[in-house]
């Protein structure tokens, strides 16, 4: 369907009207359309942003992916950027002006009203990854001492500039926060009643520094349409709705994800050979490095190896698993750290059930691999050996499983990124020794 949307979006622009163009805008959504032209070249794109109306192109930018809206607006003027600028919100504009180079940055800006270049430099402060790099400005505050009749003549006069009315935030005279009013409680009010008796007085807010992960985690765990930024005294910044939030659960989703792989979030598959070399190699050196950890605990067991050669065949298995068993603990910690930290305290039930986990899947897996041994190589010994190898390597998995991720994220390290290195050298090393050790014990049956 996309392909034929594609086809139809060319045959407009070379051969179609105005009111062929914006026909076809209107029947798809912005960030649809965004995706429809992601691969056109600078001039088709020039020719779209040409035919498109000048709210549509503001919803273009909002909703295109970072690339694709610098490819944009470089199609642009600086004069018709600024007119797509006022139909966009202030955050909005801040993302993007945030991957402009530094000379057009600058140009765009000093063109701006003096009121809209104080925000903008203003928000352009702050970490591109703080609730102060991702606050919007637009949202409506009113007067403990205004009544219900004044402020919906308020929520008119502004609320169409903003993105969140459903909570509205109640200041005192030096703009500080001291409430909040839910809509529906405000329209459900007698006309005369005062704001500041029907606000609630306590309001989960955040300081412009804190991270945006931490937002993410208070939105979701209060069930927050919008969360207030204030500065130390309290004075309302701006606020951080949850469209953002929802970008920011999926930014750091994709961010562990690639970090687990050893990869940067930088890269992307349109990255330099030069960047994705910087970025990956250093990873793959640090596997490079525990992988000899492994090559030498095998090295000491030669002997054994050379005495029955079938060991060598099997030893990958019981590594094997108990990679993948840890990496299955790793998963679950990683996923409970990144929604908030563990205590010490709260981690000895947990930790003996994964330990219990380790020994019963251990022994599961480590019964059905030494039933396969046994006939195959004719050896009962064989399959015993198996058997108690692949528990106590799964009893590893599952120790280096929890306490490392645990552990790094005490050190204040991503335990993401640098959990798998550990557990991978811990299973691989210790699985090896526990297989050939127990098969060095066992020799005088196995020969």
């Amino acid at each position: 369907m996309d392909d034929e949307k594609t086809v139809r979006l060319n045959e407009i622009i070379d051969h179609g009207s105005i009111e062929d163009f914006h026909q076809f805008y209107d029947s798809v959504e912005p960030i649809d359309f965004a995706q429809l032209i992601a691969d056109f070249d600078e001039e088709t794109i020039d020719k779209v942003t040409t035919l498109m109306a000048d709210d549509d192109l503001a919803s273009l930018l909002e909703e295109a992916d970072d690339g694709l809206r610098i490819r944009i607006a470089y199609t642009l003027n600086n004069e018709r950027l600024l007119i797509a600028f006022g139909y966009m919100q202030k955050d909005d504009i801040v993302d993007m002006l945030g991957d402009f180079e530094v000379g057009r940055r600058k140009e765009v800006i000093n063109l701006m009203r003096s009121g809209d270049r104080k925000i903008i430099t203003d928000l352009l402060k702050y970490p591109e990854e703080s609730a102060g790099g991702i606050m919007t400005t637009a949202y409506v505050s009113l007067k403990a001492n205004l009544t219900v009749s004044q402020s919906l003549d308020v929520i008119r006069e502004i609320g169409p500039r903003t993105e969140v009315i459903e909570t509205l935030y109640v200041v005192n005279d030096a703009k500080r926060l001291i409430g909040s009013v839910d809509l529906k409680i405000l329209l459900s009010s007698p006309r005369t009643t005062m704001i500041g008796s029907i606000m609630e007085p306590h309001v989960i807010c955040v300081e412009p520094e804190t991270d945006q992960e931490e937002v993410a985690k208070l939105v979701s765990r209060y069930d927050l349409n919008a969360i207030p930024v204030v500065s130390k005294k309290r004075v309302i910044l701006g606020i951080i709705t949850v469209d953002d939030v929802i970008d920011v659960i999926v930014q750091e989703y994709d961010e562990d994800l690639l970090q687990m792989g050893g990869v940067s979030r930088e890269e992307s598959l349109d990255t330099t050979l030069h960047e994705s070399v910087r970025m990956r190699l250093p990873w793959l050196l640090i596997n490079l490095a525990t992988a000899f950890l492994a090559s030498f605990t095998v090295k000491l067991f030669e002997s054994t190896i050379a005495k029955v050669v079938a060991l060598s065949a099997i030893m990958t298995i019981v590594s094997g698993m108990g990679g993948n068993a840890g990496t299955q603990t790793v998963s679950i910690l990683v996923r409970r750290l990144a929604q908030g930290d563990i205590a010490w305290e709260d981690c000895r039930k947990p930790f003996l059930k994964e330990l219990a986990l380790g020994f019963v899947d251990g022994a599961v897996c480590g019964a059905v691999t030494g039933v396969i041994v046994w006939p195959v190589y004719k050896n009962f010994y064989l399959g015993l050996i198996v058997f108690l190898a692949m528990i106590g390597n799964l009893l590893v998995s599952s120790l280096f499983g929890f306490l490392v991720p645990v552990i790094i994220k005490k050190l204040h390290w991503d335990p993401a990124i640098a959990s798998t290195i550990f557990l991978t050298t811990a299973t691989d090393v210790l699985g090896f020794f526990i297989f050939l050790g127990l098969a060095s014990l066992f020799m005088p049956f196995l020969v």
